[in-house]
Order: C-alpha cells, then sequence, then structure tokens
C-alpha cells in the first residue's frame, strides 16, 4: 500500500503526509581550528565547489574524521564542524550554497545528515535526528536546491512500498524494465534475504517486501533552507539499501541503489508517475552506481550483470525512461571497475579500475545518446599511491582524487591539465603521513591454492630487521565485508604488528571482493566452511614458503573478519597459538535477532536465511563449537556497534573461561562497529599487538 500523500505548492511537487525528515537548525557556536593532535593524519572523501576551486573533505589530524574545507591550490584549510561525531560522507551541492555531509553521533550505525554553508554558518541537521532513526547522503539535485536522503522508518503493520517508487506487489514494475539479454539465470545465492520472523513472506528479487514488523527505508528530496517541505520520492519496507545516486535535471528521473549484498540493482524511477522504468543488477562495492548524461537519454553504469568483472554499461532510454537499447562501453578482462565519476555534463568519465587490489586510473571520452561512437581513452594517469578509494569530477575537467598506498596514509591529489597528479597543500606529504621512527613496510603479492584447488591471493608484511631465512612468528589478518579485499593500502594496525617482529599474512579468502562474480559467491551457503579452511591453507602455504613459524601463528580480524577469527579459533583449534576477534559475530542467531533490521536484510542474503537455513547457520556460528576452543581469545567490541551487538563478543568470551580458556574483552567506549576516535584506535591495535606479543613472542614450544 503507498503512503499516504498531499498536494503541496512546494516547487519539488507533492509531498507525503508523514514520516518525513524534518530539519533543524543547530548552532553554529564552535571553537576555531581545533589543534593538530596527530602528526600523521589523513584526509579523504573530496566533493569540489563547482568551480573546483575549494575542495570539502574528511580529515582525522584532531583524532576524530571532521568536515574540513580548503582551497584547491592553497594549505589554508580550515574545520567548518568541530563537533565530537565522526563525519562519514561529504556532498557540495552545485550551486555551491551547501556542504552536506553525514555523521555517526557516538560511532554508531544511526547516522544523521547535516548541512552547512561553505564558510561554515548555518548548520542544520537536514535528516536523523528522530530517536532510533538514522540517514545517509544521496545525490544532489542538479541546480542544487534540493538533496536526497534516506531515511530509516520505524515499522508499520500493513504498509508496503511507497511515494513515487511504489514497486507493483506482484514485482511487475521492476521486471517490466529488466535489462534482457546480459544476465543468466544464478541460484547459487539461496533465494530472497526477507526475514519470516515478521510474519513475511519470502519474494524473488525486484519484488516488493512483504515485511511487516521490521521497519523500512525511504528516500526524500529535502530542501536545505527550509522553504519547501520534504518530499518522497522511494520507500521499501524491509528494504536492505536504499540511496538515490542521481536526478535528471528536471527531476523527472531519478537512479535508485536498492537491494541486499549480491542482489543489488539500479532502478530509474520517473517521479512523475511513480513507476520503475528500467532495472538492471549492479556491482557491490562503492554505492554511487553511475550518473545519467545531461538529457538523461542515456544512462552509464557500474555493473557486472551476466559478468566476472563489472565494466562500464552504457544503457540509452527513450523519452520516457524506458530502455531503448544497451551495450558494453568498456570492460577489461581480470579487472573490475571499482568507481566511476561523471560530471553533470556526461562528456567524459573517470573510471577506478581494480588491477588485483591495485588501482588503474583512466578518463575517457563519452558519445551522446545519438551518437553510435564507443568511449575513448583520453588519459591514463600514473598514481603516485597504489589505491583510489574516492573520485570527486569537476565540470571543467579537473578532479580530484582520495589516495591510499602501503608507505600513507590517505590523502587528496588534483588531477588538473594532463591530469597530473598534484598533491594538494593541506595534505600531509609523504614523509609526515606515516607514524616517525620506522618507515612502513611495503607488502608483497602472494597467491596460494586452496585445498579444494581455488586459487587465493594476499599480501604478506615482513617484519622489518627480521633475518629473510628464518621462520618468523606470523598473524593471519582477515578483512571484513566479506566483500571488502584486501589492498596495499598503510594500515596502522600492521604497523604496530610489525614493530612488535610479528609478521602478517593478509588474504583474500573466497567470499573477497576483486577476484570476479564467482569468487565473491563462492563461500555461499556450505561454502562458507570452505572459507573457514582457506584460513588454514593460506597458513600453511606461509609456512610451507619459510615465511612463518608454524609454531607461533596467531589469527585477528575485524567485523566478518572477527567471525573467521572465532571460526578459525574452534575449527583449526591446534593451529593457532591465540587470536583477536573484533566486532565478531559468533552466533548467527543471536546476530539476527539484535542487528538493525536493514542490516539483517542484507546479511540474510550472504549468510542465510534465519529460519530456512537456521541448521546451517547453526553449525557455522562459532558457539556451536566453542568447546574446540584451546588458544587464547581477546575480543574487542565498540559498545555503541547496533550492526553486530556486543552480546556477540560478550558470550564467545564467557563460554571460553567456562572452559578454562585465557579470553578476555576489550570495550571501546563511544565507538560503534567502526572504530573512528583516534584514541580508541591506538587503544585497539595496541591491546591487540599485546596480546598477540604475548603469546606468540614468548618462548618456542616443543614441537
Amino acid at each position: 500500500m503507498p503512503l499516504e500523500r498531499t498536494e503541496s505548492p512546494g516547487r519539488f511537487g507533492t509531498t507525503p503526509a508523514a514520516r518525513a525528515p524534518a530539519p533543524a537548525q543547530v548552532s553554529d557556536d564552535h571553537p576555531a581550528d581545533p589543534p593538530t593532535v596527530l602528526p600523521a593524519h589523513g584526509c579523504w572523501y573530496p566533493s569540489a565547489d563547482p568551480g573546483g576551486e575549494h575542495v570539502a573533505f574528511i580529515c582525522d589530524r584532531t583524532g576524530v574524521p571532521q568536515l574540513w574545507r580548503g582551497p584547491a591550490r592553497g594549505d589554508d584549510a580550515h574545520v567548518l564542524d568541530a563537533g565530537p561525531d565522526p563525519v562519514t560522507e561529504v556532498s557540495w551541492s552545485p550551486d555551491g550554497r551547501w556542504i552536506a555531509y553525514t555523521v555517526a553521533p557516538g560511532g554508531s550505525e544511526h547516522t544523521r545528515v547535516l548541512a552547512v554553508r561553505p564558510d561554515g554558518t548555518g548548520r542544520r541537521v537536514l535528516a536523523g535526528a528522530e530517536p532510533g532513526g538514522s540517514a545517509h547522503l544521496g545525490c544532489w539535485t542538479r541546480d542544487g536546491a534540493a538533496l536526497a536522503v534516506t531515511v530509516s522508518r520505524p515499522s508499520a503493520a500493513g504498509r508496503g512500498h511507497g511515494g513515487a517508487g511504489h514497486l507493483a506487489e506482484d514485482g511487475g514494475q521492476a521486471a517490466a524494465g529488466r535489462a534482457g539479454g546480459l544476465e543468466p539465470e544464478r541460484t547459487g545465492r539461496g533465494g530472497p534475504a526477507t526475514l519470516l520472523d515478521t510474519g513475511a513472506a519470502a519474494r524473488p528479487a525486484g519484488q516488493a517486501a512483504e515485511t511487516g514488523a521490521e521497519g523500512g527505508l525511504a528516500a526524500y528530496l529535502v530542501d536545505p533552507d527550509g522553504t519547501d517541505a520534504p518530499v518522497l520520492l522511494f520507500s521499501e519496507r524491509g528494504a536492505a539499501a536504499l540511496r538515490v545516486c542521481d536526478m535528471s535535471a528536471d527531476r523527472r528521473f531519478a537512479l535508485v541503489r536498492r537491494g541486499p549484498r549480491g542482489h543489488r540493482e539500479a532502478l530509474v524511477l520517473d517521479t512523475s508517475s511513480g513507476r520503475t522504468t528500467f532495472s538492471v543488477r549492479v556491482a557491490d562495492g562503492d554505492p554511487w552506481i553511475g550518473r545519467f548524461s545531461a538529457d538523461a537519454r542515456t544512462l552509464w553504469l557500474r555493473s557486472d550483470t551476466g559478468r566476472e568483472f563489472a565494466a562500464l554499461l552504457r544503457v540509452r532510454l527513450d523519452a520516457h525512461g524506458a530502455i531503448r537499447g544497451q551495450s558494453w562501453a568498456i570492460g577489461r578482462e581480470g579487472s573490475g571497475l571499482d568507481l566511476l565519476a561523471v560530471p553533470d555534463h556526461g562528456r567524459w568519465a573517470l573510471l577506478a579500475w581494480n588491477a588485483h587490489g591495485a588501482t588503474e586510473l583512466e578518463s575517457v571520452g563519452l558519445p551522446t545518446a545519438a551518437a553510435e561512437d564507443g568511449v575513448g581513452p583520453w588519459a591514463r594517469p600514473v598514481l603516485p599511491h597504489e589505491v583510489v578509494t574516492r573520485l570527486a569530477a569537476v565540470g571543467h575537467g579537473g578532479v580530484f582524487a582520495a589516495l591510499s598506498g602501503s608507505q600513507r596514509r590517505p590523502g587528496i591529489w588534483e588531477l588538473g591539465g594532463g591530469f597530473a597528479p598534484a598533491r594538494t597543500g593541506w595534505t600531509a606529504p609523504d614523509r609526515r603521513a606515516a607514524p616517525p621512527g620506522r618507515a612502513p613496510v611495503r607488502p608483497v603479492p602472494l597467491r596460494c591454492r586452496a585445498r579444494d584447488g581455488l586459487v587465493l591471493g594476499g599480501w604478506y608484511y615482513r617484519a622489518p630487521d627480521r633475518d629473510p631465512d628464518r621462520p618468523a612468528p606470523c598473524v593471519i589478518h582477515l578483512h571484513g565485508g566479506p566483500e571488502e579485499q584486501e589492498r596495499p593500502v598503510f594500515d596502522p594496525v600492521y604497523h604496530e604488528l610489525l614493530g612488535r617482529g610479528l609478521d602478517v599474512f593478509a588474504p583474500d579468502v573466497r567470499g573477497s571482493s576483486g577476484w570476479g562474480r564467482s569468487f565473491v559467491d563462492a563461500d555461499l551457503g556450505t561454502g562458507r566452511f570452505a572459507a573457514i579452511d582457506d584460513i588454514a591453507d593460506c597458513a600453511a602455504h606461509a609456512v610451507e614458503l619459510g615465511h612463518a613459524d608454524p609454531l607461533r601463528l596467531g589469527v585477528m580480524g575485524r567485523s566478518y573478519g572477527g567471525y573467521l577469527t572465532m571460526a578459525s579459533l574452534v575449527r583449526h583449534p591446534e593451529l593457532f597459538r591465540a587470536g583477536v576477534a573484533a566486532c565478531g559475530m559468533s552466533d548467527f542467531a543471536t546476530f539476527f535477532a539484535g542487528t538493525e533490521p536493514w542490516i539483517a536484510q542484507s546479511a540474510a542474503a550472504k549468510y542465510g536465511h534465519p529460519e530456512h537455513d537456521r541448521e546451517l547457520l547453526r553449525a557455522l556460528s562459532p558457539m556451536s563449537r566453542v568447546h574446540q576452543l584451546r588458544a587464547p581469545v581477546l575480543a574487542i567490541h565498540g559498545e555503541h556497534d547496533t550492526n553486530v551487538p556486543p552480546t556477540e563478543s560478550e558470550q564467545f568470551v564467557r563460554a571460553a573461561r567456562e572452559r578454562g580458556v585465557e579470553a578476555e574483552l576489550l570495550t571501546l567506549r563511544n565507538e560503534g562497529h567502526d572504530f573512528l576516535r583516534a584514541d580508541n584506535r591506538r587503544t585497539y591495535r595496541r591491546a591487540a599487538a599485546d596480546w598477540l606479543q604475548r603469546h606468540l613472542l614468548a618462548t618456542r614450544p616443543a614441537p
């Protein structure tokens, strides 16, 4: 049933009767620029003003990621919001009047969207201030008069999709515009992500969710000036993810990304009629999946429909937003498209390709809707560091790129004439972008073969001053996701471990991104048991190469990596001498019962259905085998984590102690699922290194 709507004289069209965000101005009373407390700080997530003269960005030089603004060609940067809440996203309006950004109060998942003038005045909350609510950024309208935001809304029994983006109960609207011919049938993901303990029925991908008590997500257009009431664009009960990525210049069409992990879709929404005119599968990873051309007759998407690796998809649209044709504009064998940036005029695009963890950047010209020409390369700049994490295109042809690498913390470079990278003045030079005292270790790529023949990749870091011919104590570090990827970027945790004389092997076990869609899907269902075995196989490979001492192996990870740490400790209890599990799931049943509703929706698509797959999830849960635990374990958790609740660590530590195994729990204050504050990050990495050093560098046990 659609949400009720009433007509409004506002220039944005119809206005929802309820559940809209309520913008509210907050105090501008902030101190002057705070002192720098991190000598080796980072800058990331750039967003430029319309002329490319100034850049808004996130910087943690004060110990907390905050909103800053600086000149494109100068070093006089200033903080715009010196509040205590970490900033996670930034977007400068196309008219230059506002800078919107997302903050995470207490580091929690309940984020808010704010806006501030470029001079630091007029700060206001646009969405997410309601108790228990959450909001994140979408795109600006092309004239900069309104901002799309996504808000979580409390459950309301009997309500389904609503607003202009209402999907038919039988999924007919979504299916009508679905791309044909590119996507073969895939059954490996085990069906829909709808949870059943709410009285809902399962649904095919692309069909409206039929859930009851789990709330939902809704996308609105919000006027930061407060002149016009918010306008509902799209809502979905039981949604796993929802973001408005672009709007046509006349605001008739919206590009919406929706769906759980592994089932992401791009929808073209006709806001005047409420119809979904086109949909196609798009890749996981960066949520900004594409843009319309200036006339909205072409849609450029980062998609992996029917492909192993994401590529640039060109979709031709008619005047009603329906598909006229589609084709692959550019793709690479064995390399996926990580990032796509297209300016408003749509004449060129920046493409960031993932080449086994490192970035290859490419600028290409884009044809008009009427032209049959393909894209053509303009430039392929040589980057000063290995990985691009964010691209911000400027209409006149410039680009600001956030770069990170193995030798430094992240910074921002301008790619101007000829696309030659130039470091911005407020980005620390390389010599000051890593902790003083010793140089960061440059990792080497490592490949190994799992017991079932699957080739795994990763990066090996050798502790400084180690004899290369002698096996060393080694920590297997497991990333989160599972769809994240180990990349050659400076990691303070690795730097701390290496400084203690511990090698680090950071593998991509099956389920990781960067190695193709089949590799990502290889951990689905019972494949997760193989992912746990991958950890043992990676450790064995490091031992066979002579790098790692088989009697002094440790394992650690955060988020999904924390889960894998606990799982490997109980499924391979004789392999590791110690473990550190941060924010990991110990029991899938309690995780699904305690996490946020939209996170549960996405997690069910990846891990399994909490009712249909109950026995599988029980077998995969570390708590079901905790009686096998032998190695000492340190669990670390943020007190405000509503993604993986702290009880997941608490129950694992309690069970370990009851069985006589050494176990400790460290709770980080004012943190959620991601550790964002410098003091807590320092506590985390030092506690982990202390624990592993104590257990791995003690007297070598007899074989």
